[in-house]
């Protein structure tokens, strides 16, 4: 049996534990059917091991509940940054880390050769010259040398200029300090500030998701597309139903809801030929296809249809036609015009029109009105009437409102009953 190692090799495995312990949490060992038990123990020991003060175990009758409760609020930074810190590495990648960081002190500029032949006579390390090489190509492109051409020869030095630039700018630190706590990819300012001994003392975020780290490099790619203008394959795994699947788009967007933080890649769909949004949560690896002829055609068709969406969804259930829905709220003048403001401030481009003393007509077309129902359900009690060319929605509406009569025991049950639609 292999012994226990705390380093990853497969990030996105590590990715999925940590999402399932921090955003669902409260699994006990054998609902984790998917991955075997000592899998699962693994993870819990190296989610422990990084993040052991935020885990919470609650003791039930079949086991404990292990789940992780981080207030972000009261953070000088996300903790979730941890697990990008513990990638595995062999023996001879940890040697030559250190080994050809000290050799080049104090500015030495030295060929993958003279690289190699140092490290044999003064650390009495042996090395293949393309071993170094490689290394030193690695480390080039991370940004910890710089390589530059001298005659025919290529050399290798260490890379101060972030560093000097840093050093040169004082308010950097308080700027790289802000970024690791708001901005996408705040690993980079982490990565920065910890590297310069410097710890965020100033800022705190009230509302952060902080499981969106664990979605940057999945980010990072789809960005890398966009700017590229190619198609991408995407790598899917529900998170309902656990079943895999692929989709090969255009990706166009990134959108983020502002109440529950959740991100999406609005792309168009290759097969569908239509407009489509992907949880980024879901989506386990992106592979760069061709680039797209018709790219900025389908970037600028995108901006003439959102202010047809009302969440993320494109498709309603006549996906020919846009959704009408139409709303007659009771709001009393003026002591309630409030109602009527929030109609407008929420209505995403809706009209709301008075129609007498008291009451007004809100209407609306969207691609899919399901996505409208949290919100309609907000109005309910002042509700006169609402209609929708999905009748669907309008049937989900009021049956929904039957299932809140009898949940309280109302008995105006059948006045319900009597004001939803009647089936043709």
């Amino acid at each position: 049996m292999s012994d226990f190692q705390e380093l990853v090799k497969s990030f996105p495995k590590t990715r999925e534990y940590v999402r399932d312990f921090f955003v669902y949490g409260f699994k006990t060992r054998d609902e984790f059917q998917d991955k075997s038990p000592r899998t699962y123990d693994n993870e819990r020991r190296r989610l422990e091991s990084w993040l052991g003060e935020y885990v919470r175990k609650d003791h039930v009758s079949n086991g404990a509940n292990i789940s992780l409760a981080i207030d972000s609020n009261l953070l000088d930074t996300n903790p979730l940054f941890r697990v990008w810190k513990t990638k595995s590495f062999t023996d001879n990648d940890i040697v030559l880390h250190f080994l050809i960081l000290d050799l080049l002190q104090e500015g030495m500029k030295l060929t993958a050769e003279g690289i190699t032949e140092c490290l044999l006579a003064e650390y009495e390390a042996f090395f293949d010259v393309q071993t170094v090489r490689r290394k030193c190509n690695a480390y080039e492109k991370e940004g910890l040398l710089q390589k530059r051409k001298s005659g025919k020869t290529v050399v290798y030095s260490l890379d101060h200029s972030l560093a000097h630039w840093i050093s040169t700018n004082e308010n950097m630190l308080d700027a790289l300090a802000f970024y690791q706590m708001a901005g996408c990819f705040g690993i980079v300012g982490n990565h920065l500030t910890e590297q310069l001994d410097f710890h965020n003392q100033s800022f705190r975020v009230k509302h952060s998701f902080c499981v969106h780290t664990l979605e940057e490099e999945i980010l990072l790619a789809l960005l890398d597309a966009m700017n590229k203008k190619t198609n991408v394959r995407l790598e899917m795994k529900s998170s309902k139903s656990g079943t895999s699947n692929t989709a090969d788009c255009t990706p166009l967007q990134i959108f983020t809801s502002t109440r529950s933080g959740r991100r999406f890649l609005c792309g168009y769909g290759r097969k569908s030929r239509r407009f489509s949004c992907y949880r980024l949560d879901t989506i386990k690896s992106v592979t760069s296809l061709e680039p797209s002829e018709e790219y900025d055609e389908l970037a600028a068709r995108l901006e003439r249809n959102r202010n047809r969406l009302w969440g993320v969804s494109f498709q309603g259930k006549d996906r020919r036609h846009l959704d009408r829905l139409t709303m007659t709220v009771q709001a009393l003048e003026p002591t309630e015009n409030y109602i009527v403001e929030r109609l407008r401030r929420e209505g995403r481009g809706g009209t709301v029109t008075r129609i007498d003393r008291d009451i007004y007509r809100y209407d609306v077309e969207v691609f899919d009105c399901n996505e409208m129902l949290p919100w309609l359900r907000t109005f309910i009690g002042r509700i006169l009437s609402l209609e929708c060319t999905a009748k669907s929605v309008e049937r989900r509406f009021y049956q929904d409102l039957q299932t809140m009569y009898r949940m309280y025991n109302v008995q105006d049950a059948d006045m319900a009953d009597a004001a939803s639609p009647q089936e043709p």
